[in-house]
């Protein structure tokens, strides 16, 4: 695998550039599905009839594992990354669901009792005060799920998802471990471009968010 070759280095890059894409977009899809779902799955505003049959299938969509997804849309759409971005939405979807309506959980009781003794129905109060006030939370968990989605879209070209894993999977197969280590290498820096950008973002737009010194 040492040293790594750089011959296919435009090639290495095209692909993993439509990783970053496929991370980003299926990460967008995923969290616009994941925000209402995430509202009606908190008991503390909605009954349990509307609450358990959301849950219910927020938990079948988390439990399935992202690779699986993959398959599951190479079959349906072809090869390629469309595939894999599908994967990657729907995963998103089902995880960011979890985070989000166990955040909105923990709104302060007195907020939301401010505003159902003027009235507001369920939805306002989604609106004005659990968005409102999980809004570090909800930024925070789209920044790591969009971390993680790079990662986990790298694999998903091990199945013909499309990206940076489909590009190591022909490398393996076709012994050119020079050229895999390329890939690894740049993926590496990639994953630790983004951790550094997610942080300055965090620390620029989250209030209170302050880094050890």
């Amino acid at each position: 695998m040492f040293p790594p070759s750089f011959d296919t280095l435009p090639e290495t890059t095209a692909a993993l550039l439509e990783t970053v894409q496929i991370a980003f977009v299926g990460t967008v899809v995923g969290f616009v599905l994941a925000l209402p779902a995430s509202a009606f799955a908190m008991r503390n505003i909605f009954p349990s009839y509307v609450t358990s049959p959301v849950r219910a299938f927020l938990g079948f969509v988390r439990t399935v594992p992202a690779l699986f997804w993959a398959v599951v849309f190479v079959i349906a759409v072809g090869l390629g990354p469309l595939a894999g971005t599908l994967a990657v939405a729907v995963y998103s979807f089902g995880y960011l669901s979890k985070l989000l309506y166990e955040a909105f959980e923990a709104v302060d009781a007195e907020v939301l009792d401010a505003l159902k003794v003027t009235g507001a129905s369920r939805l306002v109060l989604v609106r004005q005060a659990v968005f409102t006030e999980s809004m570090n939370n909800i930024v925070s968990q789209l920044l790591f799920m969009f971390e993680y989605n790079i990662r986990s879209s790298a694999v998903l070209g091990f199945v013909g998802a499309g990206g940076v894993g489909f590009l190591m999977i022909s490398y393996i197969e076709s012994l050119r471990y020079g050229n895999f280590t390329t890939v690894l290498l740049l993926t590496l820096a990639t994953v630790i471009a983004i951790d550094l950008a997610s942080g300055y973002i965090r620390k620029k737009f989250l209030p209170g968010f302050r880094p050890s010194t």
